[in-house]
């Protein structure tokens, strides 16, 4: 469906702009502009088109990006006339140069991809904890928290009081089951969060009582047009404090694999060469 949109829309560019743009090529591929020897086919135009947009929003598009084309095919042009020859030279060992990289790069990543082991274990990520803590400092302050947010004139408000603040694993069973009758909630307390997290979370928390959340221990019982808020602070790690690695366990776990990726990179290219040499593939003239 979309080809054959775009084949209406390439038949109605075809009759907007000038018929001197149109060349039929020898392998049948349609031309629609040119700059010196130079040709952009319709095929190269596909990418631009989308089903959301409009005839006239795509002709547009199209024609803003054969101007373009040719821009650009004019400077290389004018480049190659009046760039010297060393330059040049220059320019194209560049061009073959980044080719190579993207080349050598893409087959590489595919062969870690295909190779590469992703698990990190507690105790790979504990060893690398423990060998580089200086580095794991908070920026932010942590809080274990849970909160609540329900309707203040809920007749069962003493004992949901109750359960939230004992929080036994009964008490724990039943909020859960009437969780659906609370206007928000949060009753996991035991994962790290960013103050700035459970802030965004609960607008009843302003910049003059946001404090009461960096007090261990604390219950705070606030409230607003929109509803009574019940929270308990169980844990408080501060700004600067060591990271906790079960905070930054995923960021240990990017490191050891990047680390992983990089030895497994150095192997590769070493077995590649190898294997080159041992199939003659490879040669060094001395």
């Amino acid at each position: 469906m979309k080809y054959a949109q775009f084949s209406i829309l390439l038949s109605v560019f075809l009759l907007v702009v000038s018929c001197d743009y149109f060349y039929k090529q020898a392998d049948d591929k349609t031309a629609v502009a040119r700059v010196n020897d130079v040709f952009l086919y319709a095929d190269d135009l596909e990418h631009l088109y989308t089903d959301n947009m409009s005839t006239e929003d795509s002709l547009l598009r199209v024609n803003n990006f054969i101007t373009r084309w040719a821009t650009q095919q004019l400077l290389v042009a004018g480049a190659e006339r009046n760039l010297n020859e060393s330059k040049l030279q220059d320019f194209n060992r560049l061009a073959e140069q980044y080719k190579n990289d993207l080349y050598a790069t893409s087959y590489l990543e595919a062969l870690v991809r295909r190779s590469i082991d992703t698990v990190v274990t507690k105790k790979e990520a504990e060893a690398y904890y423990n060998s580089n803590t200086d580095i794991f400092t908070l920026k932010e302050d942590l809080i274990k928290f849970r909160y609540i947010q329900v309707d203040e004139n809920r007749l069962d408000i003493s004992e949901l009081k109750t359960k939230f603040q004992r929080f036994n694993e009964l008490d724990k069973q039943d909020l859960d089951s009437i969780a659906i009758q609370f206007k928000s909630y949060s009753l996991n307390d035991s994962i790290w969060i960013k103050v700035t997290q459970a802030i965004k979370k609960i607008p009843v928390v302003t910049t003059e009582n946001k404090n009461e959340l960096l007090k261990k221990s604390n219950f705070i019982q606030l409230k607003d047009s929109l509803g009574l808020y019940l929270m308990q602070i169980e844990d408080v790690l501060e700004r600067n404090s060591p990271a906790p690695l079960d905070y930054i366990k995923p960021t240990i776990d990017q490191i050891v694999i990047n680390k992983r990726k990089l030895e497994l990179i150095k192997e590769l290219e070493k077995d590649i060469t190898k294997d080159a040499i041992k199939n003659k593939q490879f040669e060094i003239y001395n």
